[in-house]
């Protein structure tokens, strides 16, 4: 335990203080906006939730957090290292349309762990360090500040410790690898044998560094999983534990997974009455072979990568195409947005924060899909999150590269701050052109091969064609947001009723492969501008 305890207490300390990167201009785009200068923790894990509420944690033996638990309650732990007696909360509920916190209570510890929304909108959090390797915990959102935590011993069957999860097609999780675990489980546990090995997880372990944690899990069209971890993939028939395609490694040989991290996304998914469904899988970032060591060994920081790759998962000889970003990145977040584009925001260089985001355009040529947008003022390193909200916005919190809170004497102090981005979509000039969805309500629901109408009104001109978007909730952490999803859906007919009202009719996906059951927010996109969604 005590070497592993070093091992990745360097990981956290240098992973990856690797890095210089260029500066370039920007268009100027996007506005930030600090929401809570404290929320009494870091932010190292997020998920927002079916009633506008976003869950924050990061971990138990941190020491005490910034944020007392209620009613003076106290967590007793006489196995924890930091704090066997602790009266401070390592988890909140921040309430998006309010802009306020309350605390949670973690009885174990949740430092690297995953997680994923079951269809009935409760959220799923697996594994974690030590005491905490073997839990989940459920929590059930609500409106009356009276839901918390729920602790299940012994939930996992194998530690979790910087794994991924995905839900599934009959909404259950997968929880694939972790630091030590070349293989899967399900929750809830299967009949036996409940955990599946994965050679995979293995061969993509490189010895000393790893570079194979938080593998990019990605549910195909066809119902396999795409799983990318080092710098290659496999596509995976889990019900049969069978490797249906193996991918070529990206061309350059570089790792992309923690603590090498880049970071991934599976594009917008569209064209969905198609027999064969493009599948489009987008990695960036990440760090030269032997970064790690480097850092670690010789405290020597080299640039990280500059490049992303990017793969059509489902064609017959599938090939990555390489493209170069505006700057290097590593330990980033790409967030989809509403419309369709990618949000790239990379927090740790190491000695030099990237304090600029890019939009990533998908739809556009090669050389022409970057767009680099206003900065922002706070360094967000290791331990950062981002996730799109229903409003359009993105929510950024946490940075914390030590190993406790620390705020004082060190280059980047422990970060307790929250603030939004917003896109350029959302700014004043554009409120003509977005829509306001009419009908159907918030937390309608829905079913598979079905024809839709969503009625919506735009003040301004409105130009064909109208997109209708489904954005699954991710859960990130680590660089990666588990479970993101973004689905174009197909039009069957739109029309003008009035002066500013509108209707489109679209299809609803025609099965569980391409839209995992569970909540998912709706947007109806005109002329790249989205509408706020609804559940």
């Amino acid at each position: 335990m005590a070497a592993r305890a070093r091992i990745f207490y360097a990981l956290l300390l240098t992973s990856l203080n690797l890095l210089l990167t260029s500066h370039v201009s920007f268009a100027a785009g996007g506005k930030w906006k600090t929401l809570l200068p404290n929320v009494g923790i870091s932010a190292m894990h997020m998920q927002l939730l079916r009633n506008d509420r976003v869950v924050m944690f990061d971990r138990t033996n941190f020491g005490p957090s910034n944020i007392s638990l209620p009613n003076g309650n106290c967590r007793n732990n006489p196995q924890d290292a930091v704090s066997k007696i602790d009266c401070t909360a390592h988890s909140i509920e921040y309430d998006v349309p309010s802009n306020t916190v309350r605390p949670l209570t973690v009885q174990s510890n949740t430092w690297c762990s995953s997680g994923s929304v079951r269809p009935d909108g409760v959220l799923v959090q697996t594994g974690g360090d030590r005491d905490g390797e073997l839990k989940a915990r459920t929590f059930s959102p609500c409106n009356n500040n009276r839901c918390d935590w729920v602790e299940i011993n012994n939930g996992l069957t194998k530690r979790r410790w910087y794994s991924s999860n995905h839900i599934l097609p009959d909404g259950k999780q997968i929880v694939i690898g972790g630091q030590g675990q070349f293989n899967y489980e399900f929750f809830p546990k299967t009949t036996s044998p409940n955990v599946i090995a994965l050679p995979f997880l293995a061969e993509t372990n490189d010895r000393g560094q790893e570079n194979n944690l938080y593998p990019y899990v990605f549910l195909n069209t066809d119902g396999n999983l795409f799983i990318f971890a080092n710098n290659r993939a496999i596509l995976l028939d889990y019900v049969k534990n069978t490797v249906v395609k193996t991918y070529p490694a990206i061309p350059g040989g570089d790792p992309r997974s923690y603590p090498s991290t880049g970071s991934a996304v599976l594009l917008p998914l569209k064209n969905l009455e198609a027999v064969k469904i493009d599948a489009e899988v987008l990695v960036c970032g990440g760090a030269p072979k032997g970064s790690y060591i480097l850092a670690f060994r010789r405290k020597t920081f080299v640039k990280a990568l500059d490049t992303c790759a990017r793969i059509k998962i489902n064609d017959v000889n599938p090939q990555w195409t390489v493209e170069k970003m505006p700057r290097a990145r590593v330990m980033g977040d790409m967030t989809l947005l509403p419309n369709g584009d990618v949000l790239i925001a990379a927090w740790e260089l190491g000695r030099e924060p990237v304090f600029v985001p890019d939009l990533y355009h998908p739809e556009n040529p090669v050389n022409s899909r970057f767009e680099s947008v206003n900065p922002s003022t706070i360094p967000r390193m290791y331990h950062s999150t981002a996730v799109l909200l229903r409003d359009g916005r993105v929510l950024v919190g946490g940075s914390n590269p030590h190993a406790f809170y620390n705020f004082t004497g060190v280059l980047f102090p422990t970060e307790l701050s929250l603030e939004a981005f917003s896109p350029v979509y959302l700014e004043p000039e554009f409120a003509k052109l977005r829509p306001k969805i009419v009908s159907p309500k918030s937390q309608t629901t829905i079913t598979y091969r079905k024809t839709m109408k969503l009625k919506f009104k735009v003040a301004g001109e409105v130009k064909g064609p109208v997109k209708v978007t489904m954005v699954f909730p991710s859960f990130t952490t680590h660089s990666f947001s588990m479970n993101q999803r973004l689905l174009v859906l197909d039009n069957v007919k739109f029309k003008r009723s009035k002066a500013t009202n509108y209707e489109v009719q679209v299809r609803t996906p025609r099965s569980a492969n391409i839209a995992p059951p569970g909540y998912y927010m709706m947007f109806v996109v005109n002329q790249n501008i989205p509408s706020e969604g609804i559940w």
